[in-house]
């Protein structure tokens, strides 16, 4: 058993007033797991709005207003996405420093 210290996981979604929500834990509780899931899911929306754009912005028809709203669900994704590769850069962080003999391969990271 190895000594690690518990680095605080940034969860995908946000508390009152916006407010970042972290957890504590190691990555096995039923909250780690719907946070899994739910960044599953926003990545997979920021898929499907990207093919989305593609489409629109291809349609010369394509309103200013569709064109802000897409943008706005844009931005909404890219703040999801941004904050699920924060979560999981901090993560990968942590450990390769529980890992200080470098044994540890990228690919056994995840």
């Amino acid at each position: 058993m190895r000594d690690s210290i518990e680095v605080p996981r940034l969860l995908p979604w946000t508390g009152v007033e916006g407010k970042s929500c972290y957890l504590i834990t190691d990555g096995t509780g039923r909250l780690s797991r719907m946070a899994d899931t739910i960044e599953s899911v926003q990545l997979g929306m920021a898929g499907d709005l990207l093919g989305h754009a593609a489409d629109m912005l291809a349609d010369n028809q394509a309103t200013s207003a569709q064109l802000r709203y897409l943008l706005a669900g844009m931005r909404d994704a890219l703040t999801d996405v941004l904050r699920i590769a924060e979560s999981r850069g901090v993560r990968l962080l942590a450990s390769t420093h529980d890992d200080p003999d470098g044994s540890q391969k990228p690919e056994d990271v995840g």
